[in-house]
Parts: C-alpha cells; sequence; structure tokens
C-alpha cells in the first residue's frame, strides 16, 4: 500500500486543547525559553500519542527553515519536555522521526546535533512536505525538476511495452478526473498522483515503484507550488494525455519523448512562479 502524500500541514485542531493548538507557536521557540505551557490547562496526557508526531513537524520545519543550523545542539531532553509540557518519552520519539530521516543524530553525553544538510533524507514525502512550509530555494526545485527528468521519461517508456488493460484504465479514470477538476483542486491534483502512480506501477519495475512516493510527492508538491499565488497560466492536462495516448498505443519512444516535454513544461510554469 503507497503512503499518502502528506498535505499541506497546519499546526491548529479544531479543538482548541489538542496537540496542534499547543505548538501553534513553533516549538523553536518554545524551546529556547519563549513560550510558557499550563500542563493543567491543557490536560496534556492524553495528547502525547499525537504530540511527538507534531513536535517532530514542527522541529523539522525549523531546522530546514534554518532556525536550528547544521551542527547546533538542540535543547536538551530535561529542558525541552519541561518547557514545551511534554513527556519526555514524547520529546525522545519527536527526536528519533528526526533521526531516522537524517535531520539529528544522538550522542552520549553531547546531545542531539543537527547533522549536515547532504545527510537529510529530502526524498522522504514528509521531508518534502516539511520543506514546502519554507520557501524552497530555485536550485532545490530545480533538483526535484531533474529527478523527474531522470526517472519519469525511462518510466513511461517502460510502461508503454509492459502496461495491462487494467493499468491503461487506472490512468484513463486519473485523466478524466483531472480534466474534469482542473489541477486547481485537491481532488484534480489527487487524480494527476493517481496517473503518475499507475504508470510507475506499470513499469513492472520493484525498484522504480519503491520511489513512486518520493515521485508523486516532489509532483504534488510543485503543482501546489505553481498554484500559490495564482491560477496555472496553463492547462497540463493535454500534456498528461499524450503520455496516455502514446503508452496505450505502446510507443516506447513517444512516451519517453512526451513525458520529458510534460516535465520541461511543468518547470518552465514553475520557474515563472518565481518572478511573479
Amino acid at each position: 500500500m503507497r503512503k499518502p502524500i502528506p498535505a499541506p500541514a497546519s499546526t491548529s485542531a479544531t479543538d482548541p486543547k489538542s496537540t496542534g493548538s499547543r505548538l501553534k507557536i513553533s516549538p523553536a521557540r518554545a524551546l529556547r525559553g519563549d513560550v510558557q505551557h499550563n500542563a493543567a490547562t491543557h490536560g496534556h496526557t492524553m495528547y502525547q500519542g499525537r504530540l511527538h508526531g507534531a513536535l517532530a513537524h514542527r522541529l523539522g520545519v525549523d531546522i530546514l527553515r534554518g532556525t536550528f543550523k547544521s551542527g547546533e545542539i538542540l535543547p536538551n531532553e530535561i529542558e525541552s519536555s519541561s518547557k514545551l509540557d511534554i513527556s519526555r518519552s514524547a520529546y525522545r520519539e519527536a527526536i528519533r522521526i528526526l533521526a531516522a530521516k537524517g535531520m539529528v543524530e544522538s550522542r552520549p553525553k553531547t546531545g542531539t546535533r543537527v547533522t549536515e544538510r547532504e545527510r537529510w533524507n529530502l526524498l522522504d514525502p514528509e521531508v518534502l512536505g516539511w520543506m514546502f512550509e519554507t520557501e524552497p530555494s530555485q536550485d532545490f526545485i530545480k533538483s526535484l525538476f531533474e529527478l523527474r527528468l531522470i526517472t519519469e521519461p525511462a518510466a513511461a517508456e517502460l510502461a508503454a511495452t509492459r502496461r495491462t488493460e487494467a493499468q491503461i484504465e487506472q490512468m484513463r479514470s486519473a485523466l478524466e478526473i483531472m480534466k474534469r477538476e482542473t489541477l486547481q483542486s485537491e481532488t484534480g491534483r489527487r487524480a494527476d498522483l493517481d496517473f503518475h502512480h499507475a504508470l510507475i506501477q506499470a513499469t513492472c519495475n520493484e525498484a522504480l515503484a519503491s520511489l513512486s512516493s518520493s515521485i508523486e510527492a516532489a509532483v504534488s508538491w510543485t503543482t501546489r507550488y505553481k498554484a500559490r499565488h495564482n491560477a496555472l497560466t496553463r492547462d497540463p492536462v493535454p500534456d498528461h494525455e499524450r503520455v496516455f495516448e502514446a503508452i496505450e498505443r505502446r510507443d516506447a519512444s513517444g512516451a519517453r519523448w512526451c513525458m520529458e516535454s510534460l516535465i520541461r513544461m511543468a518547470h518552465e510554469d514553475t520557474q515563472r512562479t518565481f518572478s511573479q
């Protein structure tokens, strides 16, 4: 089962006493002593299970933003858990999440240190989502499109020779939704991801399929990024239709060319947002 692409994260919640509400102010500030929480008011015990994920998210965003820089030691467990009104186990679990993504490392006596950027798992779908909560650089955006240019045209070429009729129908269905709902809507963007997912699965290549969640996250966040301020200036659905038609007729070289064209056009669309 594929992992869902994380939606744009929000630290607010419907329940004002929820974990998200308590973390509306960045834990980085709380960890530095700017915020005090009242445990009696918030009934913190029942929220510990959700809090470690919310804290990992907040700290992850702050690391990506540069609030905590590579090489910097995070405030210690006792100080942090006390100021954030969370259990030490919840804080430790948040640190474990970040360590699994290569963003921090803990050592006896020295504490938890933010690692060098080259060690961060930037293709982790959750980390990609955190990255787009900051203002990603043009170089980072470019690197995502370069990754897509390396993988997706080859995937389309393989899919054209290996796809099943069921996978063709999955792609056709996703395209119909994209045309009807447009990529300005959440439903349309979800269908876009379904299209790319079905295409990668159609390669029948287990190694490529293992990259699908990262590729889909790159597609998702760059699409959201393009539409963040203004409506999309160009409809990308016809580009997807050309890829689909080549795969449907088993035209491997045509599928590769159409997918490469789709990605290059999407990159140009995204570059235009930097001047808006």
